[in-house]
């Protein structure tokens, strides 16, 4: 069954603390010095109902690249942690989010075998205070260190801004979908293999 979790990781280029509740409220508090960062997390964790603390500092004297992949390591080994052995979950989710003139499409596979499917074409490098093609390195931290296979597409868009903040809420509704208990299959691991 999912749980909760806690992560502390700490490197010479960043410092970094997660604790997170997958079956939560939504009840956020996200503090890293990249604001525009800030938002998409507090997104994630409200759409699905995650409760989550992020705290991350960095060496944003060299760049974000460092946190930013490094918040998607520590989620993920806290996402990997909360679920355990996968026990009782309908394990694959999926949602597509419509935000203004934005549309972004998400699944997930919490399968233990780690992919990223990402297409997220953006007009600038960066959207307010955020390198925004650092989003492809925190996706596939995430889905390395929750051994999931995940998907992550804007299908339209015109704001970057509005481009990125769909995709998490989409992703947050499809990991929220992926983590629900299988009412029907409680006691039970979701593959024939028997294992994940």
């Amino acid at each position: 069954m999912i749980g909760k979790a806690e992560v502390k990781r700490k490197t010479g280029e960043t410092d970094i603390v997660v604790t997170l509740d997958l079956e939560g409220t939504g009840t956020y508090r996200i503090d890293t010095p990249v604001g525009f960062f800030n938002h998409l997390l507090e997104s994630f964790a409200r759409h699905g109902s995650f409760d989550l603390t992020l705290t991350a500092q960095g060496d944003l004297h060299v760049d974000q690249h460092h946190l930013v992949e490094d918040c998607g390591i520590v989620l993920g080994q806290a996402i990997e942690q909360a679920l355990g052995d996968r026990r009782g979950i309908q394990r694959v989710g999926f949602f597509i989010f419509p935000m203004d003139e934005a549309l972004a499409l998400a699944a997930v596979d919490f399968s233990g075998r780690p992919y990223l499917q990402y297409e997220m074409p953006f007009s600038q490098q960066n959207c307010r205070s955020m390198e925004i093609h650092l989003l492809e390195d925190f996706f596939q931290a995430l889905a390395v260190h929750a051994r999931a296979n995940i998907v992550v597409r804007t299908l339209n868009g015109r704001s970057d801004h509005h481009k990125a903040e769909a995709a998490f809420k989409a992703l947050a509704k499809a990991m929220r979908m992926a983590v629900e208990k299988d009412t029907r299959n409680l006691t039970s691991i979701p593959s024939t293999k028997g294992v994940i």
